[in-house]
């Protein structure tokens, strides 16, 4: 195979946005879209002289694609995925791969199966130049072992606009969730890459405390880790300007990563040793302040994660972002989610019973009432 035939299915705002470039990804040629709005579909085609198919099932079976991209609504990123798989096709998928955990589960356990099959999830926010560096600091022990994590990642407004542009948005039948599984899935992801996965989540989530939506958007979580590591996630999209700000303290000082910059506090010995042997009451370790020199990379962003992928079917390149990985980021949403509406601690791995009872009983909450908030 000399180029990558590509497919995609859901010809809206994000999928329109990765057509822009892929005239710009070497050996990759774009065949087919897929859409249910005729509308959107015919713009699609009109523009990038692809075959157009009303239903994704069909471009799938067609035979002109290799690889697929779904940028569809949330639910269906599974179906479409293990339908591409199960007839051979290399697979791209949107954030979150899944709206739950067991959903998940399922998808990867299909992806399994053709282990020869590339599987990617569009996680552009690995390719930052920034959070490689800072979590090759972590991992290469410069901060020692991690005590203590903070992400506060407020610059996610959205207006009411946002949320009327599509009868899907912000509801628990048609997206899952709010800003969990809209917007911070890439913070989820890169928290857990960065630092690793919690096992125990104790959130408090509003629904709708500032926009006439259903769905979560304001969330502040407090996480704990297997070595006693503590951390706290703080979200909303109804706060501006906001910040994003990723803060991480181990056994040897402090990181904050803010504004695509780098500061590290690094003390000269061990916090813990010399909490134990200094014999001075009020003395603290010496501290030295690194900016750290961020290096800079190749392609980036959601051009980047395709490049990647086009070079991962094509010469066997190992991806940046692996799809079986998403699992994680939707489980940690699981997890706050249930802990936000139950009111009470969830320990990971998330109960995927208790966790698809909770969605059947949101859903059907909101069915009752009619019709969502925003529209009330």
């Amino acid at each position: 195979m000399e180029e990558v035939r590509l497919g995609v299915i859901g010809c809206g705002n994000m999928a329109t946005g990765h057509m822009k470039y892929f005239d710009q990804v070497p050996r990759l040629k774009f065949t087919a879209a897929a859409d249910v709005n005729k509308a959107s579909l015919d713009k699609v085609v009109e523009n990038h002289q692809v075959k157009g198919f009303e239903r994704g099932e069909d471009m799938i079976a067609s035979g002109l694609c290799d690889a697929i991209l779904i940028a569809t609504p949330h639910y269906s990123h599974p179906t479409f995925a293990q339908l591409a798989i199960q007839n051979d096709l290399h697979v791209l998928v949107e954030k979150p791969i899944a709206v739950t955990v067991r959903a998940a589960d399922e998808m990867n356990a299909v992806a399994a199966t053709r282990p020869k099959l590339v599987y990617a999830a569009m996680f552009n926010q690995r390719t930052s130049d920034t959070y490689n560096e800072a979590r090759r600091l972590i991992q290469e022990g410069e901060l020692g072992e991690i005590q203590r994590v903070r992400w506060t990642i407020t610059d996610w407004f959205r207006s009411q606009a946002y949320y009327n542009s599509g009868s899907w948005r912000a509801t628990w039948a048609g997206e899952g969730g709010g800003v969990l599984l809209n917007q911070c899935p890439h913070n989820l992801d890169l928290l857990i890459w960065i630092t690793g996965k919690p096992t125990l989540v104790q959130a408090f989530i509003s629904l709708g405390k500032y926009h006439r939506i259903e769905v979560e958007d304001e969330v502040t979580a407090y996480l704990e880790y297997e070595n006693g590591a503590t951390g706290v996630f703080i979200t909303t999209t109804g706060e501006a300007p906001g910040a994003n700000e990723l803060e991480i303290a181990g056994d040897r000082g402090r990181m904050v990563v803010r504004d695509g910059k780098i500061t590290v506090q690094q003390t000269a010995v061990s916090v813990k040793e010399f909490c134990h042997t200094s014999t001075d009451m009020f003395k603290r370790p010496e501290v030295e302040v690194k900016e750290i020199e961020v290096p800079k990379g190749g392609i980036g962003g959601h051009q980047g994660i395709t490049v990647n992928f086009i070079e991962a079917i094509l010469d066997g390149k190992p991806l940046i972002a692996p799809a079986h990985e998403g699992i994680h980021s939707v489980e940690l949403a699981n997890a706050m989610i249930l802990s936000g509406i139950r009111k009470k601690p969830v320990s990971l791995p998330v109960d995927r019973d208790e966790y698809e009872a909770l969605m059947a009983e949101l859903i059907e909450s909101a069915r009752q009432r009619g019709k969502t908030v925003r529209n009330a």
